[in-house]
């Protein structure tokens, strides 16, 4: 009997009791020791503390993790609701913020520049220069990098090259269209520093500048020492790239286009011809923004009313709401607003303070260490000021008092800190160009390269100002 009830107890299947992968070990073990660290600045209030640990756990939920970008950023806000951090209306409102409009008008305008023909003819035409693919993309960069002296917005420019990133990537493997999607938005943003009105961020910080101390740099000032820095680390920026994520195995050549030589010369159609006029107007309206008033993103929500016009446009009101990635604009909401708090509960405020009082130490400090200690903090600041104008808006005013307080010249500093802050290649929130690419559906690029690429691009980025600093830029007169 005994031996029937053992025997019957080793028949019986153990429960096994499902254990917890590493990786998921890891990350709670990482968001435990962020919880203690925030927990323990003083300085912070409760609100403060919540939305801070929240903004971390959604960087690393991003980088770490395959969750929605989306869902994680949507699931933090309501978090940070629930701890009693913020009112509601941060989540109701974060559907109001300009960048969500910008980016469906962005989406509306790609998807007429796409029906109308014209972006498969621009298409067409880059990919019947060459058939290998690293001068297809050499050519793209270079589309990309001049368009920065007619459009004075980054996401302006990843609005209009969307659609021909979409057509050329057709000829690549999926493997390489996730590299394209990269590519375009950071030789978007590296070119930025070519020209004046390369961004928003700089025409603030020119007129801090001159509010506050009297001093400008000009337009052509800027040509002379933004073109030459802008295109050298472009160009470092597609070789590190290149080197870095594209397909090793790959095939090198594409298939020959010149059987479609035909579309390329033939004449323009209405649409294509109409799509080129609005288009045309659209980037007077972005240049001339000071002019008129009008914001960025407003002038590209009328543009798209004007592309789904009844009888007029270049598509119905259904296909643009259809070419609308709504999973990336709720996305891009709630990451907004993620950024949004970290300002309203002074967090951001605190770490500009802490960084000031650092600098102040440096007073009769040899250049080169100021230089470095100007750079470390502005091309950093995107990890936790995820919108440009903010940044400047918020460190620009700092940097000018430190560079009278240290006897210094404040028109070098607001240069070198401006362009320090155009850097924003780790973290898809950090850029609007970055965004329009992140999680679009056709074609678009993985969190963790983004990083992966960051980690070797910023100090290299750092380097290579420095060199320009020392050399050409002092050449040209540009001194502390």
């Amino acid at each position: 009997m005994k031996n029937q009830i053992e025997s019957k107890r080793e028949n019986i299947p153990k429960t096994k009791i499902p254990s917890i992968p590493k990786k998921t070990l890891i990350i709670i073990a990482i968001h435990i020791l962020i919880m203690i660290a925030v927990i323990s600045i003083n300085d912070l209030n409760y609100s403060a503390k919540v939305a801070l640990f929240a903004f971390l756990s959604a960087m690393i939920l991003w980088v770490t993790t395959k969750f929605s970008a989306g869902w994680v950023a949507i699931s933090l806000i309501a978090f940070i609701i629930l701890m009693n951090a913020a009112e509601p209306d941060l989540l109701y409102n974060s559907l109001s913020e300009k960048v969500v409009w910008l980016m469906i008008g962005a989406f509306i305008i790609g998807e007429a520049v796409k029906k109308s023909g014209l972006a498969e003819r621009l298409s067409l035409f880059i990919l019947s220069k060459s058939n290998q693919k690293d001068n297809v993309v050499l050519g793209l960069s270079s589309v990309l990098f001049t368009s920065a002296f007619f459009i004075p917005s980054t996401s302006g420019r990843a609005a209009l090259s969307m659609p021909i990133i979409k057509q050329v990537s057709q000829k690549f493997s999926s493997n390489e269209q996730r590299v394209l999607a990269i590519i375009a938005p950071v030789i978007i943003l590296m070119s930025t520093s070519a020209t004046l009105v390369g961004a928003g961020s700089h025409l603030i910080g020119i007129g801090f500048l001159e509010s506050t101390v009297g001093e400008s740099i000009s337009y052509i000032q800027w040509l002379i020492w933004g073109v030459p820095f802008a295109l050298v680390v472009t160009i470092i920026s597609l070789l590190v790239i290149k080197w870095l994520l594209w397909p090793r195995d790959g095939e090198k050549t594409i298939e020959n286009v010149q059987h479609e030589e035909k579309i390329i010369t033939r004449k323009f159609q209405n649409d294509e011809k109409k799509t080129m006029i609005l288009i045309f107007f659209l980037i007077i309206g972005w240049m001339t923004e000071s002019l008129h008033g009008l914001d960025i993103e407003l002038i590209t929500v009328i543009g798209a009313i004007i592309f789904m016009m009844p009888n007029f446009g270049i598509i119905s009101w259904k296909q643009g709401m259809n070419a609308v990635s709504w999973n990336l604009v709720v996305f891009v909401a709630a990451a907004t607003a993620l950024g949004k708090v970290l300002v309203d509960t002074g967090i951001v405020q605190w770490i500009e303070n802490e960084m000031i009082s650092v600098l102040h130490m440096f007073v009769g400090a040899p250049d080169w260490l100021i230089v470095l200690m100007i750079l470390v903090i502005t091309v950093t600041s995107h990890l936790y000021i995820t919108s440009h104008t903010t940044r400047a808006i918020v460190f620009i005013p700092g940097l000018i008092i430190f560079s009278e307080l240290i006897g210094v010249n404040p028109s070098t500093v607001v240069f070198l800190s401006l362009i320090g802050m155009n850097y924003c290649v780790t973290v898809p929130v950090s850029s609007k160009a970055l965004l329009l690419f992140y999680e679009e559906g056709e074609i678009s690029y993985d969190a963790r390269n983004l990083v992966k690429l960051s980690a070797l691009l910023m100090p290299l980025y750092i380097l290579v100002i420095m060199l320009f600093y020392f050399s050409y830029w002092q050449w040209t007169g540009m001194q502390l």
